[in-house]
């Protein structure tokens, strides 16, 4: 996919022209969502409505993106991760473009089907804080393994959902998945994708150690793979709503931090305060 250009007018719309792989010029048009709301079993998360035909689909008029007026000024909003198009509304708003990979393989593998590589495209519209995405490095079980926790929030709020599949796929439009990278580890040279983990439910909160583990029946081969505590994590995660993708970063640790494990156990214990998941790995 190439992006062409996104365009805002002053209706709340925005225009995103893309060339698809098999050259296809596509004209999509998004509205009617703004930000975020809080987790709930009984009001739907907001969500864009998106007419794929350029104007056919909302007015009956596919060359409406034709006519499109382009009110977008330049972005002045906090740096993004990923961004590859940005502009802000007349209404003060901002229309945010994100390109990343979400599937690549778990546990270091190097992608085998041609959607691990896919980049997906992220439209948010938004005029709120941003969700803000925690992430501390941790010895776990008793200085054996590195890890990582964190928590995800918005608004001060924990971001989380109310039912996941036995993968850990939500099922609802609250969940969300946090994709963890590990740099120059076991696993070989620069990122490479750790895990998917699920944001625990009334929480926001996460938590991994770095194990060896056994691959998922799926993958290529089942040999054991190694612990990968690399030197940088990070962790990467869709925004609650239609606010943008989120993404930290953080150091790994050396041997000398092992020294340092009381310092991490305190901000775990603020950070992770209700979370009874991951209180085996403090």
């Amino acid at each position: 996919m190439q992006l062409l250009s996104l365009k805002v007018n002053g209706e709340g719309e925005a225009l995103l022209t893309y060339r698809r792989s098999d050259g296809r010029l596509r004209h999509v048009l998004a509205w009617g969502a703004l930000n975020a709301l809080p987790p709930s079993e009984t009001r739907p998360q907001v969500r864009f409505r998106w007419d794929y035909a350029g104007g056919w689909g909302k007015l009956r008029n596919g060359r409406y993106w034709r006519t499109f007026r382009n009110r977008c000024r330049p972005y002045d909003g906090p740096p993004l991760a990923m961004l590859v198009a940005a502009c802000k509304a007349p209404d003060e708003t901002y229309w945010t473009l994100q390109a990343w990979q979400r599937r690549l393989p778990l546990l270091g593998f190097d992608p085998w089907l041609p959607q691990h590589t896919d980049w997906e495209l992220h439209l948010a519209h938004w005029s709120d804080e941003l969700p803000v995405l925690e992430l501390y490095p941790n010895w776990t079980y008793g200085g054996r393994w590195q890890g990582v926790f964190g928590r995800y929030t918005y608004l001060g709020r924990p971001i989380f959902g109310f039912g996941s599949t036995a993968k850990g796929v939500p099922k609802d439009m609250d969940g969300r998945n946090l994709y963890l990278d590990t740099l120059n580890s076991a696993y070989g040279p620069g990122w490479r994708r750790e895990a998917g983990i699920l944001a625990h439910r009334n929480t926001g909160t996460f938590c991994h150690s770095f194990v060896p583990q056994r691959p998922p029946a799926s993958y290529p081969s089942q040999e054991i793979r190694p612990a990968a505590a690399g030197e940088r994590y990070r962790v990467t995660v869709e925004g609650p709503g239609v606010m943008p993708v989120m993404q930290t970063e953080v150091q790994g640790l050396a041997l000398d931090d092992l020294r340092r494990d009381q310092e991490f156990d305190a901000i775990f214990d603020r950070v992770m305060a209700g979370d009874r998941i991951c209180a085996g790995e403090r």
